[in-house]
């Protein structure tokens, strides 16, 4: 199977693991020519906050989530490593669930890896709390990359 179209997923909580995010997606990606699409999956009130946050006018022009995705520092730091090396990108926007928006975007993208980040919870707390990635990995369209917080 061919890695044409990398989904690499972030959102608001991914801030401290971009670093690795982006080495794993570089890894992937140099070796087989694939485009990395970033995406960046907002909930309504993230998503509202951010275009606060960046001073959109959203009265003088229509605000998409791609617009606000790439103006979001986790993403310009993602675009800034991939343009080190050489890797083509997109970047989309989503707003909805993070798992299903993710699952969505794979699809919508025609994905054939999603790399996806998350810290280690116990299973007591992924049942009280959910766990975006678990539920991305169990939903996926494609194969899914975990990437760990150090921590």
């Amino acid at each position: 199977m061919a890695v044409d179209t990398i989904l690499l997923a972030v959102g608001a909580g991914d801030a401290e693991r971009i670093e690795r995010l982006g080495e794993v997606a570089v890894d992937i990606a140099g070796p087989t020519g694939a485009t990395v699409v970033l995406g960046h999956v907002f909930t309504r009130q993230e998503y509202d906050e951010t275009i606060d946050k960046l001073e959109f006018d959203t009265t003088a022009e229509e605000v998409s989530p791609d617009d606000v995705a790439s103006r979001h520092a986790t993403i310009r730091d993602l675009t800034e490593m991939l343009d080190e090396s050489g890797i083509d990108y997109d970047v989309r926007g989503a707003v909805g669930k993070h798992g299903t928006s993710i699952v969505d975007l794979a699809s919508s993208v025609d994905a054939d890896q999603i790399i996806v980040g998350g810290r280690q919870r116990s299973p007591t707390g992924k049942a009280v709390f959910g766990s975006t990635a678990q539920e991305v990995m169990l939903s996926a369209p494609c194969p899914v990359t975990f990437v760990r917080s150090e921590n």
